[in-house]
């Protein structure tokens, strides 16, 4: 196993770094998603593999291999990757990286907090329909917690705050407003789903049951 201490100064200003990369446990099963920086310590470290998309067929590298199938890439298809910049090479930022040694299986719930909310609703006021910025979004509870209203992904909504303090204490049809779609447990992580819209992640989809697995986000 080789030691990563140095490797690791050559890219760490790169801002590739911070790209999202698919983690596939050892039977091919997407179990979450981390940043470049972790996936190719997994990679420089043999604890995992590179997977490739390609005509439809799986093609796996290790880190030397990926480092020369890189070269190809940044002489063909240099715009389709983000790429880490180091003194000797530049290395394609992976896709999708599969652990050597990891069987267990992706968890299943998709975790209720701030950040999932406003995707699922795609920063919109489900009251209004109008998109906002986040720091102008705040989560309404359909029914009031002084009604009873508990904490779940059926009873959390985004609201504007012109929205929110015009239904105030009160449920929505008390206060003469409609939700825009009725509020649903997600059947995947929604911070999931907007990547799955961008291009670059295309081949996601090849590992991905949304019938069964969701992709915790790390």
């Amino acid at each position: 196993m080789r030691s990563l201490h140095g490797r690791r100064d050559m890219y760490a200003e790169s801002p590739a770094l911070s790209a999202s990369v698919l983690v596939l446990n050892r039977m091919y099963m997407a179990v979450r998603v981390v940043n470049a920086r972790r996936a190719m310590s997994f990679l420089y470290r043999d604890m995992a593999e590179v997977v490739a998309v390609e005509d439809d067929q799986f093609l796996s590298y290790d880190f030397n291999d990926w480092v020369e199938v890189s070269e190809a890439k940044r002489e063909f298809e240099p715009e389709q990757h983000d790429w880490i910049r180091t003194i000797r090479f530049q290395i394609a930022v992976p896709k999708i990286v599969r652990l050597l040694g990891y069987d267990k299986l992706p968890k299943s719930n998709v975790k209720l907090n701030r950040r999932n909310v406003f995707a699922r609703d795609q920063n919109s006021c489900q009251y209004c329909g109008k998109r906002f910025p986040t720091s102008e979004l705040s989560l309404d509870h359909v029914l009031p917690r002084s009604q009873g209203g508990g904490i779940s992904w059926e009873n959390i909504v985004c609201a504007c705050v012109t929205c929110n303090v015009r239904k105030g204490g009160r449920t929505p049809a008390q206060a003469n407003m409609h939700l825009i779609r009725p509020a649903r447990r997600p059947k995947r992580s929604p911070v999931l789903t907007i990547k799955l819209s961008d291009a670059k992640y295309a081949s996601w989809k090849q590992f991905l049951d949304f019938a069964y697995w969701n992709v915790e986000l790390k």
